[in-house]
């Protein structure tokens, strides 16, 4: 993308209104943060940490093993998919890195536990855990396309105004979705509240009935 159209984006920024641009903002903050965690891992058990992924996006994550004492301490990882398959597993390690591109939406689960010989004391787990954009190799594109100074920033702003899109294109799916399910369940409610009601008279027709032919057989109306 050249200075002209990056400047156009950014000129278009400035003339939202002053809601929508918070909005824009803080979407832009979502979907450009770098997730770096410090996760403490019990000395028994399992830590895990979940983030809701779109589809076709890019995560990109370095974990590293601080043991509390001087000993080589190892840890176990896994990372599941929103239904559970496995992307990444490894066991005795003290440090790794998974990549992979997501294939559904929901949430995806990274995993730590500390390996069986090491299980007397805690360890933390310093967790770097990148997606979208931010795990996109922007030196990378520079060198290959030949662009820096501005001209890179814009580049990432466009990559930033398209996840945006894309964010707000799955958003409107789930409301659609969500608001699908709400009306299917309203329309189950409206009819179980109409049995309901249709059980309750003839429930009462019936036992108005057999009273009738109770007082009669005992000739008292």
């Amino acid at each position: 993308m050249g200075n002209g159209s990056g400047a156009a984006i950014l000129r278009s920024a400035t003339m939202l209104p002053g809601g929508l641009l918070i909005v824009l903002l803080l979407l832009m903050s979502r979907v450009s943060v770098i997730g770096a965690l410090w996760i403490d891992v019990p000395a028994s058990g399992t830590k895990c940490v979940s983030e809701e992924i779109q589809p076709n996006v890019i995560v990109l994550a370095d974990y590293k093993l601080i043991s509390e004492d001087s000993r080589n301490a190892t840890i176990s990882a896994t990372v599941t998919s929103p239904y559970g398959n496995t992307l990444h597993r490894m066991e005795k390690v003290a440090s790794g890195q998974f990549a992979f591109t997501t294939s559904e939406a929901g949430n995806y689960l990274a995993c730590f536990q500390i390996d069986d010989g090491d299980k007397a004391v805690g360890a933390s787990v310093d967790l770097d855990w990148k997606i979208g954009i931010a795990a996109k190799d922007w030196d990378a594109v520079a060198t290959k396309e030949k662009i820096e100074g501005v001209e890179l920033e814009l580049r990432k702003l466009e990559a930033q105004v398209q996840a945006i899109h894309q964010n707000l294109l799955y958003l409107k799916t789930r409301e659609a979705d969500m608001r699908q399910v709400s009306e299917k369940t309203n329309t189950r409610v409206a009819w179980f509240s109409i049995m309901s009601l249709g059980i309750c008279i003839v429930g009462s027709i019936l036992q108005l009935w057999h009273l009738k032919r109770y007082f009669q057989k005992k000739k008292l109306i």
